[in-house]
């Protein structure tokens, strides 16, 4: 704990600001490179104890040489084995997600910083694990062989894929790497949601394969969709699967041909959402502003909507344009609504608060001349835990609301 003496065999100690002291204190995991008063001998990636300006241990922490975030805390204690901690840790979030998930053979594994595993991503999709890199101290040969023993040791997965970001490598100053597998030679699975399946291709889509993030949402939507539907930002149609049994009509929107191509597959996978007679989803190649404001000055009417776009606020300097953005397809998109329909509007970005997403709502609803009702607001799924003192875990937004 804080106060604790630094431990003979800690090796290279960083030392922090008041201020980068006081964010370890407040519970957050991050000091930021302008907030180290030094930080001799550190190598990239490597394990260090923290102190603050007077010496006062703060923990343990994963350095990077090139990150803005140059520091993050993996211990409040002094660390004498980490590749024992990193098992440990492995073994902490499976058994969290034991516990929590439910309905599905695909879900998180490991959230980074918010399973104490800070530049890590994992993924399970049904038999194969999907797994992410964002730091130096992760790239490290003896925490990548301790990850992915521990992990095929526990999930015994067919494969392993790890699938690569250049940017972030490139920030990272880390070698060039290709996405490819790092155990067993399959790519490619069949995975399920709230009974609904999905193919799932390793090398392929965006982020680590699919949006699970979204999973509880899926299953919240259909619980009040009906009639005629539209899921705009459609992606490889997991809204649009799900609200297509309590639908007449669902309509799936994106820009991207492959995405919709593997929509379509992932239809014929569900036989069963379509067996009622005359039931269809359409997909539909297009630019979603382009096409709410085409449906929208024609007169199309729905009595479902979903708006589940990429993320507009990529950083703090974007969050006025993100914010026109959304107010702009939701609208449009109020404007289109029956009355008794439902929105179901959502955000990843995390720089947009939720109660800027509700203001940004309430204004696009005054606008449109609509009365909303919140039926539910939410968040991301629970297999992508949020840590109270780490804001930056929490960054999904899922408003539903009933139009009148």
């Amino acid at each position: 704990m804080v106060g604790k003496p630094i431990p003979s065999d800690s090796g290279v100690v960083v030392k922090v600001s008041p201020r980068g002291a006081s964010r370890l204190k407040d519970g957050h995991v991050w000091v930021y490179r302008s907030d180290l008063v030094s930080a001799d001998g550190a190598t990239p990636g490597s394990l260090v104890a923290v102190t603050d300006h007077r010496g006062q241990f703060l923990g343990s922490a994963l350095y990077s040489s090139s990150s803005q975030i140059a520091i993050r805390l993996i211990s409040h204690d002094p660390v004498a084995d980490l590749p024992m901690l990193l098992r440990q840790r492995v073994a902490d979030a499976i058994s969290y997600r034991d516990a929590i998930v439910h309905d599905t053979n695909a879900y998180r594994v490991i959230f980074s910083e918010a399973d104490f595993l800070p530049g890590l991503i994992v993924d399970r999709y049904n038999d194969v694990l999907s797994m992410q890199i964002l730091t130096q101290a992760m790239d490290t040969d003896i925490v990548r062989d301790t990850l992915i023993a521990e992990l095929t040791e526990r999930l015994h997965p067919v494969a392993i894929v790890e699938r690569v970001d250049p940017r972030v490598r490139q920030l990272e100053e880390l070698p060039p790497r290709s996405s490819g597998l790092l155990q067993g030679d399959k790519t490619s699975t069949v995975f399920s949601m709230n009974t609904v399946h999905f193919k799932f291709e390793a090398l392929a889509g965006q982020k680590t394969g699919a949006f699970l993030d979204q999973r509880e949402n899926y299953a919240a939507a259909a619980q009040y969709a009906h009639g005629e539907a539209l899921d705009v930002f459609c992606y490889q149609g997991g809204f649009a699967l799900h609200l297509a049994p309590c639908c007449s009509h669902v309509s799936g929107v994106d820009s991207s041909r492959p995405a919709l191509e593997i929509a379509e597959q992932n239809a014929e996978l569900n036989p069963a959402l379509l067996k009622d007679k005359g039931k269809e989803i359409e997909w539909i190649e297009a630019n979603a502003f382009d096409l709410l404001k085409d449906y929208s000055s024609s007169g199309q009417r729905y009595d479902t909507i979903v708006l589940d776009p990429p993320a507009f606020a990529k950083s703090k300097r974007d969050l006025d344009a993100a914010l026109r953005g959304y107010k702009e397809l939701n609208l449009r998109a109020l404007k289109m609504l029956r009355p008794g329909g439902v929105i179901v509007t959502c955000s990843c970005s995390y720089h947009v608060s939720p109660p800027e997403f509700i203001a940004m709502l309430a204004d696009a609803a005054r606008d449109a001349r609509r009365t909303l009702r919140l039926v539910e607001v939410r968040g991301q799924a629970k297999d992508h835990p949020i840590l109270l003192n780490i804001p930056e875990t929490a960054y999904l937004k899922c408003i539903i609301a009933s139009v009148t």
